[in-house]
């Protein structure tokens, strides 16, 4: 597999690309599409990564899947680049660099929101405002269930943590009691 730095360099040149074109959501949405194809089939991801198939028929795989997503002529031009120089199962590395660059250039932060039972649309909302106030930026919600933290509610945003759940309260609860420290 290829490392992080050469798939965010792969991105960031098929993003300059797309700015240049005016096509940075078309790449985007055209991206997101060929790495759903290849999460829903799973053999045709494993066939791209393998270095048993041959290049040719890689590039006929992957021209398959660019005529199904409709893809435009520049992503087409990448994709073959990345079947020639054997870099074609770093896709879904590439999709998701080049996510952080659109996000960059929209003023967009992601923020992976997990709680115990799902959240209410009303406390999405809310959760969505505070998030935006905190960051200066448009907050784009990644709801994730995790009954492990009992309650609460626990936000990634980049490096940032916001931990509101249960969990961590009784954790912080359980360590005051063994430094002595309630009594």
């Amino acid at each position: 597999m290829i490392s992080s730095i050469v798939a965010r360099r792969y991105a960031r040149a098929l993003f300059a690309i797309g700015k240049e074109a005016g096509k940075l959501e078309e790449f985007a949405d055209q991206l997101s599409a060929i790495v759903s194809y290849l999460a829903s089939e799973p053999e045709v991801e494993e066939a791209l990564e393998s270095p048993v198939f041959p290049p040719d028929l890689k590039s006929q795989i992957v021209e398959e899947i660019l005529k199904a997503v409709n893809a435009s002529e520049e992503l087409t031009k990448f994709m073959q680049l990345l079947v020639e120089r054997r870099r074609i199962q770093a896709i879904k590395a590439i999709q998701k660099h080049y996510q952080e660059f659109m996000d960059e250039e929209m003023g967009v932060v992601r923020a992976v929101v997990k709680t115990a039972v799902p959240m209410p649309d009303d406390l999405k909302g809310k959760l969505k405002e505070m998030l935006a106030k905190v960051t200066g930026k448009d907050v784009v919600l990644e709801l994730e269930e995790d009954p492990a933290i009992i309650g609460g509610v626990v936000a990634h945003i980049g490096d940032m943590v916001w931990d509101g759940s249960i969990r961590s309260q009784l954790q912080g609860f359980k360590e005051s009691i063994g430094r002595g420290e309630l009594g």
